[in-house]
């Protein structure tokens, strides 16, 4: 999926350090298998993937795989439910999962974490986030997602709490790193109602995810659908500068760690 993977995974007070390592690489090569099977079928980056295959018109939609059938059929409830400012095909009619693959992917992964009993960890998949437990096992204390600020990739914006008020996922969806790649299906957000970046925290990864490339896709009208009809907190940057945050955003991203 062209994207970085990492894993934290704190020590519990009084653990072996041999026995957190071991648990670490043990977590991390489960997490590892399931990115590279997904990546074999999801990936426009790799030409012998299935995605790819549907992307050359090779394969069609109805002979495609039951995970990649369950995904689109996914994706095309978010575009019902986000009024078209999320869409899994390209204006080209090429079908195009991206906006939503790396959310299952994270959401796979964790699943998985949480099957080997681990109960606190920090997923992180090319900046989107999903967190279990707490940075200090056995408090409440939340872990800190950083938001890069898309003027400057080596500075924050802020960090948003994870893990507090039932927000475990955080996803940013931006034009800085891979320039305009996002599509609507049919939406078209005026310049001075658009955005650069727009960060969503939210109980789990898929609608952060989605919500996140929805917003950015359809502009300040996504916005405010978005705040109406979930318990989500968002951050979008304009794309004059400016930011826009929604008030769970700024009084959680506000609260001392």
């Amino acid at each position: 999926m062209g994207t970085v993977v990492s894993l934290a995974i704190p020590a519990a007070t009084g653990t072996v350090p041999q026995a957190a390592v071991e648990e670490l690489e043990a977590a991390t090569a489960v997490v590892e298998q399931l990115f590279k099977g997904l990546d074999r079928t999801f990936s426009l980056y790799r030409p012998d993937s299935e995605a790819s295959a549907m992307a050359r018109g090779e394969l069609a939609l109805r002979d495609a795989s039951v995970d990649m059938r369950r995904l689109y059929v996914e994706a095309v409830e978010w575009r019902s439910l986000t009024e078209g400012a999320f869409t899994a095909e390209r204006p080209d009619g090429v079908v195009d999962l991206a906006g939503i693959v790396k959310g299952h992917a994270i959401r796979e992964a964790g699943t998985s974490l949480l099957a080997l009993g681990l109960k606190d960890w920090c997923l992180n998949a090319g900046g989107d986030v999903l967190v279990a437990g707490s940075p200090t096992p056995g408090t409440a204390r939340p872990w800190l997602a950083g938001i890069i600020d898309p003027e400057d990739r080596t500075t924050l914006l802020t960090a948003f709490p994870l893990g507090s008020k039932g927000k475990h996922a955080l996803a940013t969806s931006g034009t800085s790193e891979r320039g305009h790649h996002i599509w609507s299906a049919g939406l078209q957000s005026a310049r001075d109602q658009g955005f650069r970046q727009v960060s969503v925290a939210a109980a789990d990864i898929i609608t952060a995810d989605v919500l996140a490339t929805a917003i950015m896709a359809g502009g300040a009208g996504t916005l405010t659908l978005t705040a109406s009809r979930w318990d989500v907190d968002v951050l979008a940057v304009k794309n004059d500068g400016g930011l826009l945050a929604t008030p769970g955003f700024r009084k959680l991203a506000a609260q001392p760690s």
